[in-house]
């Protein structure tokens, strides 16, 4: 594991990308170590919110050292992210969590599975993967408005679902699979929580391999507040329970590890 350090990161550029999404990019020393899956925790200004808001990481450009970073403006403190300009300071901790296991797609047919606020970790996941027999790219969207999609589209083929059914399938990640008639041998998903249960559930189905990320039901994103615990099989070394916290233990665990 890399060492997770704070800094004052800088805003290399910002723009809006659909309702309420916003895209950053920002210059910071941790960059090179980055994994797809790991996520960091982003401070605000505003000195009486005393948790800083866990992210996922999108892109990484190792070679001019910046991470990509895109969010759901959803309280005051994205809500003051949002506000940020190129040159501004923001402070990070990261970077978090333990990310995919990237070798289990080797020769394998990969499925990229991402819903929401979920569909920005699978970018940077399917630029790395290396090897795979195939890579399909499911991606779940509320309308129209399919950020992110054809940067996706770089590295896959990708199969859109929408809530309100105005591009690709009507519905979701799995009638999308259903309607394409998608086959695959793992499965790397990260999105909200009835989406995860679907496809672990369709997982033990079909037998197939399934690496969720879970990363929704965070907080503080170094462990301290116990507010992402999840179920586990095994025991947690920490507390002897069967208990797991999602930001330092996870936030990517083996599907069938995990009860959601």
């Amino acid at each position: 594991m890399e060492h997770k350090k704070k800094e004052a990161a800088v805003v290399y550029r910002q723009q809006q990308i659909a309702a309420g999404i916003f895209d950053m990019w920002i210059e910071t020393s941790i960059a090179p170590q980055a994994k797809p899956g790991q996520f960091i925790s982003v401070y605000t200004q505003d000195k009486s919110a005393l948790l800083p808001r866990p992210i996922s990481i999108c892109e990484v450009d190792r070679k001019n050292s910046r991470l990509r970073i895109v969010y759901r403006v959803a309280g005051k403190g994205t809500a003051e992210f949002a506000g940020y300009k190129p040159g501004q300071r923001v402070d990070v901790l990261g970077t978090l969590g333990n990310g995919f296991p990237l070798e289990k797609a080797k020769g394998k047919k990969v499925f990229l599975m991402g819903g929401g606020i979920g569909i920005p970790p699978m970018l940077e996941l399917a630029k790395e993967i290396e090897g795979a027999a195939s890579v399909d790219i499911i991606v779940g969207y509320r309308n129209n408005e399919l950020f992110l999609s054809e940067d996706l589209a770089k590295y896959g083929q990708v199969h859109v679902a929408t809530e309100d059914g105005s591009a690709g399938t009507k519905g979701n990640v799995m009638n999308a699979i259903a309607s394409e008639g998608l086959e695959g041998d793992v499965i790397f998903a990260c999105g909200p929580m009835p989406m995860l249960r679907a496809i672990k559930q369709y997982a033990a189905d079909k037998g197939m391999e399934a690496y969720i990320s879970l990363e929704e039901r965070m907080a503080c994103g170094v462990g301290a507040c116990l507010g992402c615990v999840v179920k586990t099989k095994e025991v947690d070394h920490h507390s002897h329970v069967n208990n797991a916290r999602i930001c330092t233990d996870g936030p990517v665990y083996a599907a069938e590890d995990v009860e959601i």
